[in-house]
């Protein structure tokens, strides 16, 4: 088995990954919260 040796690993692509999903679930979650803004002001 290979010697693990903590911090060896490259994670860049791990870190884009996250920072992706992370704008996207920011960006969903505004979406979301001004469709149900609209919804209030707007009901008639």
């Amino acid at each position: 088995m290979a010697d693990h040796k903590h911090g060896e690993m490259d994670i860049a692509e791990q870190e884009r990954t996250f920072d992706g999903f992370i704008k996207f679930s920011v960006r969903g979650a505004i979406v979301s919260i001004a469709v149900l803004v609209f919804l209030a002001i707007f009901n008639s």
